[in-house]
């Protein structure tokens, strides 16, 4: 019989692998025509394999392209357009060389001609060309993402002070048509909040983000406040937006996995958003409840939790989730959990995600850890690191946010 750490990882590579974008990308394209000149720009953790895919289709209909992504995350030579790595969670100078490179790729264009925009998570960070200096727009990013904001929150402050977000590059594309395949890594599926809504009108308003400016109590300079007050587009006609991919997928193909190794599965939200923590305790609940279940069981939530960072440590939101339900899974036996991205990169660090059970709590305790002062320092890395509980992937090509899912077998 295989191990609980064996079938986490099973699930973790099942679940993956059902989510990479080529064939999301390839079924966009469907019955698509672009009679004019083709330009592809590829934004994102998705965007090599999302533009291996195009090329794959439209090969040399696609007369130049770029693709933007994060460090580390190039396929080798898939398709022949430059590809430009840069900064994440926070933009660098590399993010503004990608936009710049998009910007040039697209001038000149007629109404005859396409920009083919494939999108996916990451690229709020990776396409920029802010209205304010790179340095303090990286310092409003940092500190809205160590607040606990969500994603709607820090997406509608980072499109407002870019020149290429909230519907931005696709007003500066026009005439050309832009036909845009957006792999979703937001929930909900809102367009424009999907790497910060470059060809998506944008219905926020001035008033909304000041709101979350002052929730989170963000210092901004006169030129920030500015640029926040600025007009967004409200309407871009010669845009075509496809979602396609999304975290309800990664939870069906999870669901699929723990049934193909004898689980019976309980899908419980494809759309959580709170605490990473209170998540990972509330999903470990059920191995209390159910603990003397006759059959094994498997329980799945999948989202986008958020971790409000106050300490100096090192992980991740999966990571967190899953240490934070070792305490109540002390003891059992039988019992697992364990949450990952679906890019492979959770947070700042080169784990997917976290695996705990029944012993990682006592194997903390015999090194002298305790597992409250880990996570009030935000070191959910470290000590999984110790325990042997980090889940590798390395960069997986795809972005539709995260799964956590309980393991249970049992006990007799």
């Amino acid at each position: 019989m295989s191990t609980l750490r064996e079938d986490a990882e099973a699930i973790l590579q099942a679940s993956i692998q059902a989510v990479l974008p080529e064939e999301a990308v390839r079924k966009a394209l469907s019955g698509a025509s672009f009679p004019g000149r083709v330009r592809l720009v590829a934004i994102g953790k998705a965007a090599p394999r999302m533009a291996k895919a195009a090329h794959g289709l439209l090969g040399e209909q696609i007369e130049k392209g770029v693709v933007i992504t994060k460090y580390g995350h190039s396929l080798k030579a898939p398709f022949p357009f430059p590809v430009i790595e840069a900064g994440h969670p926070l933009p660098d100078e590399n993010s503004i060389r990608g936009a710049r490179a998009a910007l040039e790729l697209v001038s000149g264009l007629g109404a005859e001609d396409t920009v083919l925009l494939l999108l996916s998570g990451g690229g709020s960070a990776l396409f920029e060309l802010p209205l304010i200096p790179l340095a303090e727009l990286a310092h409003i990013t940092e500190a809205l993402l160590k607040s606990g904001a969500d994603i709607s929150e820090i997406n509608t402050i980072r499109k407002r002070l870019s020149g290429v977000k909230a519907g931005r590059f696709a007003e500066i594309a026009a005439p050309a048509r832009v036909y845009c395949i957006i792999l979703s890594d937001v929930l909900g599926n809102r367009a424009d909040l999907i790497a910060s809504g470059p060809a998506s009108p944008d219905p926020s308003t001035a008033g909304e983000a000041f709101a979350i400016i002052q929730k989170y109590g963000i210092a901004l300079s006169p030129a920030a406040r500015e640029a926040l007050r600025r007009d967004t587009p409200r309407s871009l006609p010669h845009v075509q937006l496809t979602i396609t991919g999304s975290v309800r997928e990664l939870c069906r193909a999870g669901m699929e996995a723990t049934v193909s190794l004898g689980y019976e599965p309980r899908l419980l939200t494809d759309s959580f958003s709170g605490e990473a923590g209170d998540a990972g305790r509330a999903l470990a609940q059920y191995a209390l409840a159910y603990r003397n279940t006759d059959r094994p069981l498997a329980f799945l939530m999948g989202g986008e939790p958020v971790v409000q960072v106050r300490g100096k440590g090192l992980g991740g939101r999966s990571q967190e989730l899953a240490l934070s339900a070792a305490e109540t899974l002390a003891g059992l036996p039988g019992a697992a959990l364990f949450a990952f991205g679906s890019d492979g990169t959770d947070g700042p660090t080169d784990a997917a995600g976290g695996f705990v059970d029944g012993t990682t709590g006592e194997t903390l305790i015999r090194m002298g850890l305790s597992l409250e002062e880990i996570l009030a320092e935000n070191d959910s890395y470290h000590a999984l690191l110790k325990t042997g509980g980090l889940l590798k992937t390395g960069p997986t090509g795809t972005n539709v946010n995260d799964l956590a899912v309980l393991l249970l077998r049992p006990s007799r």
